[in-house]
């Protein structure tokens, strides 16, 4: 606590001369006196009750006043606070759903582990914008960008093969991923592309695509995933499913070329705690951008002094009109 006005605390030196005087007038009333041969009348009685009550009135008169002395210099109190300003990313998952993703190199394939650790970084970006573009021989929006977490989570886990034409056609993928954000008025806007294979699909050359993302200022992370040399692959056979060993192929020049070009990176996994590594990485290098703007925050107290300054008088008040009325 602290007062706006302390100089005026000086005031009260008044009460303290107040009851400097009733002190002197209290003595110099008691000067009268008498001679008695013994004492024991007076002292067996003690004190009487009314001799302590008649001084109540000025002491709360004597409080009142200190009370509105401390008041009129305003006591105040304040506090710290922090206002944070959030300022988010918009990011649009570009997602490879062809056939081959359903490789079993990663556990239990590589489109599953995709769409878990993908999940696992939205949950850890609640200020973010985010959506989804999946693509395959061509592509279209799972998701718009949306901060609904929920919603985003749900259609992230219905991705899935099968539902368009098989192929990979990077270049349409990012297109379609760039035009979801090219109006965005973030300050930082990303496309995180994952695709295990090669460019073989499409109307849209992957480089023309990189540049037009490069034009609107969105970075592209690009991942090829799958490992090293062969995987197996899940192939319908008269007896069932089969796995046989099918060759990884990543365009890795490609997606460095992507990725170099729009002042993003690229990353190569090989199982799955690679690629929770990658994205964890790409969370580092992305970070939502807070201010902290700090104020304090004041709360006036003269009040409550103000009133129980009133509550002394008013019982000053009441108990001098009772002592008048005794005889």
């Amino acid at each position: 606590m602290y007062f706006e006005y302390p100089e005026l605390l000086w005031l009260l030196a008044v009460p303290v001369l107040l009851v400097l005087r009733y002190l002197y007038i209290e003595w110099k009333d008691r000067r009268p006196h008498m001679r008695v041969s013994k004492l024991d009348a007076w002292t067996a009685g003690g004190r009487s009750v009314m001799e302590i009550v008649r001084h109540i009135p000025f002491v709360l008169r004597t409080a009142a006043l200190v009370l509105l002395v401390i008041a009129i210099a305003r006591p105040r109190s304040s506090s710290q606070v922090e206002k944070v300003d959030t300022e988010g990313i918009d990011i649009v998952f570009a997602m490879d759903v062809s056939t081959s993703m359903l490789a079993r190199d990663f556990n239990p394939d590589r489109l599953s582990a995709a769409k878990d650790i993908a999940i696992e970084f939205i949950a850890q970006r609640p200020s973010d914008r985010m959506g989804i573009v999946v693509f395959a021989g061509e592509s279209y929006t799972q998701c718009p960008l949306t901060t609904d977490r929920a919603t985003l989570i749900n259609l992230m886990k219905d991705v899935q093969t099968d539902l368009i034409e098989d192929g990979t056609a990077i270049g349409n993928g990012l297109a379609t991923a760039v035009a979801r954000m090219k109006d965005s008025d973030a300050k930082s806007r990303v496309v995180i592309l994952l695709t295990d294979g090669v460019n073989n699909m499409g109307e849209i050359d992957p480089s023309m695509a990189a540049e037009i993302a490069k034009t609107y200022g969105i970075r592209v992370y690009t991942i090829g995933v799958g490992a090293n040399g062969t995987a197996p692959y899940p192939v319908q056979t008269p007896w069932g499913i089969e796995l046989r060993n099918m060759p990884v192929e990543i365009d890795e020049g490609l997606l460095k070329t992507i990725a170099d070009g729009t002042g993003g990176r690229y990353f190569r996994a090989t199982d799955n705690t690679k690629l929770s590594e990658i994205y964890a990485e790409i969370g580092q290098m992305e970070k939502t951008r807070t201010s902290v703007d700090s104020f304090p925050v004041y709360k006036e107290l003269f009040k409550s002094y103000a009133l129980a300054a009133l509550v002394c008088l008013l019982l000053e008040l009441l108990l001098s009109a009772f002592l008048r009325r005794l005889p």
